[in-house]
């Protein structure tokens, strides 16, 4: 996608203006110092236990699949490396370099700056793209600016960025499955803006997915389909046009089944519509589900089908693959999705934000009385060291230490 840029001088300005994605050679040199603040040596003992933690009466079963991702891993490598490369450079991100509180406190601890509306960057300036990309536009607006680009964009995204162009270059309106305002949908979708002809459409779920089968198939009205989506579409869209070739993406962490569902709900449309032998020169469908979030979905399924009492997922309020964590516990079991240790309150009371919702609530109640099993998953940019945190702060509360 880019070409790799290693500054030679630490002590000069960059004049390289394309994204490093490989690091500066000093992974070995921070690797201590990842581990010292973000692992938990309660966590490494209970997997190597087998998983399962006894603590009076309480039980924790640990999901066989949970926590950073080899995506975070490497974002994390480069943020520590270019921390030690560049001691005396201002470094910006452009964002949350990963969607979890207690990583994003602990690097700007490091020094490092979210870059604001405003801020003028400089060519002896350093900026980190996120894990989850960033918008064309700003790229080059960065690019032209002549700063050292670090690109931690996680490879799994930059699939779905291949993909999204391909469509785009053979004249397929990109069909994305994902939050319209999640960082990393922003940056996939701008992707089509690559070519004169680009299109894109974001579909948060099943029901606009049938909307838009539904406009395929003849249904509705051009000014109603607008009305609803052409705020989440390329300016100019015209369903019309646009929905007659079409291609899928989905942003990475979206729930595996749903994406897939998606794709075959318009297959099925375009198939209905313009019949079989079109649907090879009128539909596109690959899946960009990232491999650790599908791993992640898959270990909570089976964590769930054995006997627990309630489950625990840990993890950013706004990162989606957590969020689709608590949702899939959520259908089985009461489910408490936390961002950190603080808001295992007591063991009456705890903070968590309910599968489907949007805002942190308050329930009581939570921890039974007796013996307890309790399960536990973390999303894929949650450190080992708040997982920790949490199990031993639900020991603390439940006074069997």
């Amino acid at each position: 996608m880019f070409l790799m840029a290693i500054a030679n001088d630490a002590a000069a300005p960059a004049k390289r203006q394309n994204p490093s994605r490989s690091g500066f050679g000093l992974r070995a040199e921070v690797h201590d110092e990842i581990r010292n603040d973000f692992d938990s040596a309660l966590v490494q003992r209970i997997k190597a236990s087998g998983g399962t933690h006894q603590a009076g009466r309480l039980t924790f079963r640990l999901a066989q699949e949970f926590g950073f991702c080899y995506g975070v891993d490497h974002a994390l490598d480069l943020a520590y490396e270019t921390h030690v490369r560049f001691p005396n450079r201002r470094v910006y991100l452009t964002g949350e370099i990963i969607h979890n509180p207690t990583v994003n406190e602990q690097l700007a601890r490091m020094g490092y700056c979210f870059l604001r509306p405003g801020d003028e960057v400089t060519a002896d300036d350093i900026v980190l793209i996120p894990a989850f990309g960033a918008p064309t536009h700003e790229l080059e607006r960065l690019k032209r600016i002549g700063c050292l680009l670090v690109d931690t964009t996680c490879g799994s995204v930059v699939h779905v960025w291949k993909r999204v162009e391909k469509y785009a270059r053979e004249g397929f309106t990109a069909i994305i499955h994902g939050k319209y305002d999640h960082e990393e949908t922003e940056a996939t979708r701008s992707r089509t803006t690559l070519y004169p002809n680009g299109k894109f459409l974001v579909v948060r779920d099943r029901v606009q997915a049938q909307d838009v089968c539904d406009y395929i198939l003849g249904r509705g009205s051009r000014e109603a389909f607008l009305a609803r989506y052409a705020a989440v579409a390329t300016p100019g869209f015209d369903p019309d046009r646009d929905l007659q070739r079409v291609g899928l993406a989905n942003q990475t962490t979206m729930l595996s089944s749903e994406s897939l569902e998606i794709a075959e709900m318009i297959r099925r449309a375009i198939e209905q519509r313009y019949g079989p032998e079109e649907v090879k020169t009128r539909f596109r469908s690959f899946d960009t589900i990232c491999s650790a979030t599908q791993e992640r979905q898959d270990a909570i399924l089976k964590l769930i089908e054995e006997p627990l009492d309630l489950v625990i997922v840990v993890g950013g309020y706004n990162s989606s693959n957590t969020e689709h964590l608590c949702e899939i516990a959520a259908e089985r079991l009461p489910t408490y999705h936390i961002n950190a240790p603080e808001c295992l309150v007591s063991a009456r009371e705890i903070r968590h934000k309910p599968a489907f919702s949007k805002e942190e609530t308050t329930s009581w109640d939570w921890l039974p009385e007796g013996p307890v099993t309790i399960g536990i998953t973390a999303g894929a940019s949650t450190p080992n060291k708040v997982v920790g945190d949490c199990i031993e702060r639900i020991v603390a509360l439940a006074d069997v230490g």
